[in-house]
C-alpha cells in the first residue's frame, strides 16, 4: 500500500512539474467548443461585444489593447473587423486558459 501511495505521489509531482513547465512555454489549446461559444456570444451583438472587449482589455491588459488598435489602424483593412478578430482570439485564449487550470 505504501508503495502505491509513493508511486501516485511521485507521478502526480511529475505531472505537476510538467504542467508547470509547459505553462511557461505554451498557449492554452482553443477547442471547437471555445470557438463555438465565442461565435455565439459575439454574433448576437457584434458592435456591443467589441465595445465590451475594448473596456475589458483596457482594464485587464492595456498593452494588448493598444497593440490591437495600432495594428487595426495601420492596415488597409477595416479597422473594426481587424480588432474584432484580435479580440475574439484573445477571448478564446482567456476561456481556454481558465479551463486549463
Amino acid at each position: 500500500m505504501k508503495k502505491d501511495v509513493k508511486y501516485v505521489a511521485k507521478n502526480f509531482l511529475n505531472l505537476y512539474n510538467y504542467k508547470k513547465e509547459r505553462d511557461k512555454t505554451m498557449l492554452p489549446i482553443i477547442t471547437e467548443e471555445h470557438s463555438t461559444l465565442t461565435y455565439a456570444e459575439v454574433f448576437q451583438d457584434i458592435n456591443g461585444w467589441r465595445k465590451k472587449m475594448v473596456q475589458h482589455l483596457k482594464e485587464e491588459n492595456p498593452e494588448v489593447n493598444t497593440a490591437i488598435l495600432e495594428v487595426a489602424n495601420y492596415t488597409d483593412l477595416d479597422p473594426k473587423a481587424v480588432a474584432l478578430g484580435a479580440y475574439m482570439t484573445y477571448y478564446m485564449l482567456e476561456i481556454a486558459s481558465k479551463e486549463d487550470y
